[in-house]
């Protein structure tokens, strides 16, 4: 364990070491230009554009601007490495608020944001010593007495200076926040590869108006801040340095002090430079994050084993490392026909199609995995949909002879446990491989993360909302994905549910709840009716909808990278697999797929799930996330099209369920 581990960090700085060093790199580089611009907008002077140019040249070469330079490099390698630290290929999505308040006092997102609070009033500190003037010193000399005979010079606090500082702080710290929030540490892989140079420029336009607008926000945001709070930091800090306060000037901390034009315009260049040097070195950790990495199919010598593709996709490394495995897959299966023969290749000697088998095997387990989720959020969602029973009694069919039974809620579970519920239809159980579960994930435990739970469909029986119903139009509106017996005997449709009603009643007269139990479940009731009904509590901890179905297909990219390189390879072999070895597996690939399909389908006919991808703006942070579950299903009905498209009426002779014969003919027709 502890060698594979090492070699599989040692993958990881092989891989994404020298992409970082490189951001950092180019991050520093551009850092004097954007001194420079900063210099310059700060001494604005249009009446005077020459004396105005050539003073912001001669302070270019000065040594506090320099000094400026350095400190702000060491403020740049700090970001990036709390980029590097902080990615994720996967989003981490909260499905309630009370879940994004833990999200944002976790201790992780509180040193985040501290050490950004502490960089942003370092970048303020040089942005006001470069800007000279009134806010370059904290401490400068003035004389508070009103006689000029006994005037006596002192050290006043300059309260232009503290106000960068603390502005500074702030918008470090609502930096932090807003890369929670919005998901700013996502990766997200680019659709269409291009250059590096050439996604930095498409960029950086966008880059330079949203640093813009949100540093106007920032100083409107910390303006209203210090108006309420601000004579606290001033008083400390005079009392603790023993600076005095000037009289004759006007308190920031006023609505006549605030209404300072050349205070806002300089506290917003200030944001506006902070932004800007930490986006170019989030965005340029983004781009070559997310650059195409080879993996060589087969090994050239023995040391490079571990790091070929269909070893690095059976092997359980980094999450970026298996997607940039995944995002190889789909491209050689696309562009490259030389290492699609070296997986379709037979191992020497021996023959056999390792490299295939492999490959083809995790594809099939990523598709599985997510069609068992789906099922399982779909039952979830049907389960919740279906009207509860009363407590007290359960209702036969007026069909059926007998009246109403009047029995405890206990013997309605034994009598659910001697009727198990039916399983799904074979269309669905056919295809499904065993799921691959972390040995450390407590999934629907008390002890796991709400985004675990609300990622895998499961509903937290304990909840006071747990099978609530708001309205009769929802349980109208339930789905029934497909009939278990238990819900045909509770219908009353079927004359066999009398013995089980039957062994239910003597199961009732052999064990009797005691007054306790029964006590205690009352109240249980009592205390989850009471919680309901409090607008404060369903307010933080109700789930939002769109949320936990944008987390059920938070990971959808690898599946669709699986998707497109598996169809990809499949078609090809109809002409390039020499050895057949693709044909072997075909049918395990078609009943997927089509399951797959299936389950999807489904999943979209549910209540509160949109059938149209919502309209995303044109925006710095990606937001692609959100729309995943459309790409998903469009990648799968391109894949099945693909490969009936290539292979025609020859996949009438491969064996396929009855169902997914009929589903395989309307591709063939092009009736999907």
């Amino acid at each position: 364990m502890e060698a594979g581990a090492g070699r599989q960090r040692a993958l990881l700085r092989q891989v994404l070491g020298w992409r970082v060093a490189a951001a950092v790199a180019w991050s520093v580089l551009l850092l004097p230009v954007c001194t420079a611009a900063f210099v310059v907008l700060s001494g604005l002077d249009p009446f005077h554009p020459v004396r105005w140019i050539s003073n912001s040249f001669n302070d270019l070469y000065t040594s506090y601007v320099i000094f400026c330079i350095l400190l702000m490099s060491v403020v740049i390698l700090v970001i990036s490495i709390f980029n590097a630290e902080f990615y994720a290929v996967v989003p981490s999505i909260p499905c309630s608020r009370i879940a994004l308040i833990g999200k944002i006092i976790h201790p992780q997102q509180v040193i985040h944001s501290v050490v950004h609070a502490v960089m942003g009033m370092l970048v303020a500190w040089c942005a006001a010593v470069m800007t000279k003037g009134k806010f370059q010193f904290l401490a400068v000399p003035c004389t508070p007495s009103e006689s000029l005979d006994d005037a006596v010079p002192q050290m006043c606090l300059n309260e232009y200076h503290l106000f960068f500082l603390l502005s500074g702080a702030f918008m470090g710290y609502s930096y932090s926040l807003l890369y929670l929030i919005n998901n700013m540490n996502y990766l997200p892989f680019p659709i269409i590869q291009q250059y590096k140079y050439l996604r930095f420029r498409r960029s950086l336009p966008l880059l330079v108006k949203h640093g813009c607008v949100e540093s106007l926000y920032f100083v409107r945001n910390f303006c209203v801040a210090y108006y309420f709070f601000g004579y606290i930091p001033k008083v400390w800090i005079s009392t603790t340095m023993d600076l005095h306060i000037d009289s004759k000037l006007h308190p920031l901390d006023t609505l006549t002090g605030l209404l300072d034009l050349s205070l806002f315009y300089h506290a917003w260049l200030c944001g506006v430079f902070l932004l800007i040097t930490w986006y170019i070195a989030w965005l340029l950790f983004k781009i070559y994050a997310t650059e195409t990495h080879h993996f060589p199919v087969q090994p050239t010598f023995a040391e490079e084993t571990d790091q070929c593709l269909p070893k690095i996709l059976n092997s359980n490394p980094p999450l970026i490392i298996k997607f940039l495995a995944l995002q190889d897959l789909m491209l050689l299966s696309q562009y490259s026909p030389v290492r699609r023969q070296e997986v379709f290749s037979l191992s020497q000697p021996g023959g056999h199609p390792h490299n295939w088998t492999a490959i083809s095997r995790e594809c099939l387990s990523l598709l599985s995995d997510l069609t068992q989720r789906l099922i399982t959020q779909q039952e979830a969602a049907a389960a919740n949909g279906r009207a509860k029973q009363p407590a007290g009694e359960l209702k036969v069919s007026p069909q059926t002879p007998g009246a109403v039974v009047t029995e405890d809620m206990s013997f309605q579970s034994q009598r659910s446990n001697i009727v198990p519920r039916a399983s799904m239809s074979s269309l669905v159980k056919s295809s499904l491989m065993p799921l691959k579960t972390s040995p450390g994930s407590d999934v629907g435990s008390p002890f796991s993360s709400p985004a675990l739970n609300c990622k895998m469909g499961i509903l937290d029986v304990n909840s006071p909302w747990h099978g609530s119903v708001q309205s009769p139009h929802v349980v109208r509106r339930g789905p029934k994905l497909w009939t278990s017996g238990s819900d045909l005997q509770m219908n009353g449709s079927h004359h066999e549910s009398f013995p089980v009603l039957s062994a239910a009643r003597v199961g009732s007269e052999a064990v009797q709840p005691s007054f306790i139990y029964t006590w205690l479940q009352n109240k249980q009731e009592q205390i989850k009716n009471f919680l309901s009904k409090r607008v404060l509590i369903m307010y933080f901890f109700s789930k939002h909808p769109e949320a936990s179905i944008q987390a059920v297909f938070s990971d959808a990219q690898m599946h669709i990278w699986a998707l497109e390189g598996l169809s990809h390879l499949v078609a090809a072999s109809f002409t390039e697999d020499q050895f057949g070895v693709v044909q072997t597996t075909l049918p395990a690939i078609l009943n997927t797929l089509l399951t797959l399909q299936e389950v999807v389908d489904r999943h979209f006919k549910l209540p509160h799930v949109s059938s149209k991808p919502p309209r995303i703006s044109g925006s710095l942070v990606d937001t692609s996330y959100k729309t995943l579950r459309f790409a998903l299903r469009a990648s799968l009905k391109t894949a099945l099209y693909r490969i009936t498209t290539v292979f025609g009426e020859h996949l009438n002779a491969v064996q396929v369920s009855t169902e997914h014969k009929k589903r395989l003919q309307q591709f063939l027709e092009y009736k999907e």
